[in-house]
């Protein structure tokens, strides 16, 4: 890389947390930086679910060097142990964060990156790419504009990509058509969104945490607003994601959050339909059906009155198109990451420590992370992206003893299968990692053995 290629910042697109955390790392290096946040101010992803209370505490949602950065401004940190919101995060973190005198002159706001390339070079060519800059397409309100950058850190996120409600993962039949009652991620129920819910029937799609959420609220506001309801449908009949590992999570609001969905469905307060795959929407007296496919064959679910569309997201290639990636075929996450965090195979909530080389891609000085490197997944928490700009900007930085010295211990689901579907009652094994237990596969194996069962139905290690 050439002298005056070197003397360029380094380009962090997104001011989310994971961003905001690889310019403080970035500042404490001293490497010139450049952060680029499309929406008119930090974190403008998070303020969709600012009303949502998230189920890790106070410590797991900082990242040390943005800590270090703002304690020499003379702030305190929350307590260690609460659980905050959206907006606490940003009320009481983020912002202050990008107030700060090292980081608020290096944000821009309002500009939207395109796409990014090298310098005079498409994707095609390889002699000399090295030695090239970057160059970023920025659009503001002022117009467009080309930035030229020594390396490229793309924290950029996926909420603003959701899933379609399509089985196929393309939309569904109707899809476009009814978009103004379709709410993509985890909209207010209780309080900006209040009127749109009351005294009408929600359908919830989805098998995670989010869907979780909107239905909780659902619940709440049918206590009050007589003639609220909702359905809940989810494409598999597997429900360990959602539903948890209960005591076991080392995440005690996660393990809460699980088993209070779960006591919906139990309960009877809310319709469940599991292996629902949806293929189109239609509306009949104002009203909308779901026409799908289910294991029986063809079934229509409704009349409901909206949809909350809680089906996960999925990354924006399209401004890396002119950069040579390297992505996991089916998760486009970073190839690397792929077989680490594969909802196909993956349990146990544990992933192995990361870091620059499972993040970096076939463009040298180009790296994915936060919640975009993990692609489709939908299993990553902030505590993972703080330690990956950790090794990222120490690799930028020459210092490779740091950057690949990788520590990433993160809080156990409680759930060491994944086979368990709503319909099984002895399946689901749970409980964390195994005990010393050659003859156990996970901790309920170990209590049921020790209470002189047979075990509780996933089978001996082996």
């Amino acid at each position: 890389m050439s002298s005056q290629t070197e003397s360029l910042p380094i380009a962090v697109i997104g001011g989310g947390p994971v961003g905001l955390a690889a310019a403080a790392h970035l500042i404490s290096r001293n490497l010139p930086v450049k952060l680029y946040e499309a929406g008119p101010s930090v974190a403008a992803n998070m303020r969709d679910w600012s009303h949502v209370r998230v189920f890790t505490p106070w410590r797991y949602c900082v990242d040390p060097a943005s800590v270090a950065l703002l304690e020499r401004q003379g702030w305190t940190s929350p307590p260690a142990d609460v659980f905050p919101t959206g907006g606490a995060i940003i009320r009481d973190y983020i912002e202050p964060l990008a107030a700060a005198p090292e980081l608020a002159g290096v944000i821009e706001t309002g500009a939207r990156v395109t796409a990014i390339s090298r310098l005079g070079l498409d994707k095609v060519v390889s002699s000399g790419r090295e030695e090239r800059p970057f160059v970023l397409m920025v659009k503001t309100a002022a117009g467009a504009r080309r930035d030229l950058a020594r390396a490229v850190i793309d924290a950029s996120g996926t909420w603003s990509t959701p899933n379609p409600l399509g089985a196929s993962g393309l939309p569904a039949d109707g899809e476009a058509e009814f978009a103004d009652r379709i709410a993509y991620g985890i909209p207010d129920i209780l309080d900006r969104h209040r009127s749109i819910y009351s005294g009408q029937t929600t359908l919830v799609v989805g098998a995670g945490h989010s869907a979780a959420n909107a239905l909780l609220d659902l619940t709440r506001l049918a206590e009050v607003a007589p003639g609220t309801k909702a359905i809940w449908t989810t494409r598999g009949t597997n429900l360990a994601r959602v539903y948890g590992g209960g005591d076991a999570d080392q995440l005690q609001a996660r393990g809460e959050l699980g088993a209070e969905t779960r006591d919906l469905v139990e309960s009877g307060r809310v319709e469940l339909m599991t292996g629902f795959s949806i293929l189109g929407i239609r509306e009949v007296d104002g009203r909308l059906l779901m026409d799908g496919e289910t294991a029986g064959g063809p079934r229509t679910i409704g009349p409901v009155d909206r949809i909350v569309a809680a089906t996960g997201q999925r990354p924006d290639l399209s401004l890396t198109r002119e950069l040579r990636l390297d992505l996991d075929p089916w998760l486009e996450s970073t190839k690397a990451l792929g077989p680490l965090i594969d909802p196909n195979e993956h349990s146990c909530g544990s992933v192995p420590p990361h870091g620059h080389r499972e993040l970096a891609h076939l463009e040298p000085g180009f790296y994915t992370v936060g919640i975009k490197s993990y692609g489709r997944a939908p299993t990553f928490l902030l505590l993972t992206g703080y330690e990956q700009v950790r090794s990222v900007v120490a690799a930028l930085a020459g210092d490779m003893t740091a950057a690949d010295n990788v520590h990433l211990v993160l809080p156990e689901t409680g759930v060491c299968t994944t086979t368990f579907s709503v319909d099984s009652t002895s399946a689901g094994c749970c409980g964390g990692p195994v005990p010393a237990r050659t003859d156990a596969c996970c901790v309920a194996d170990v209590a049921a053995k020790d209470q002189g069962k047979s075990g509780c139905g996933c089978g001996a290690a082996a």
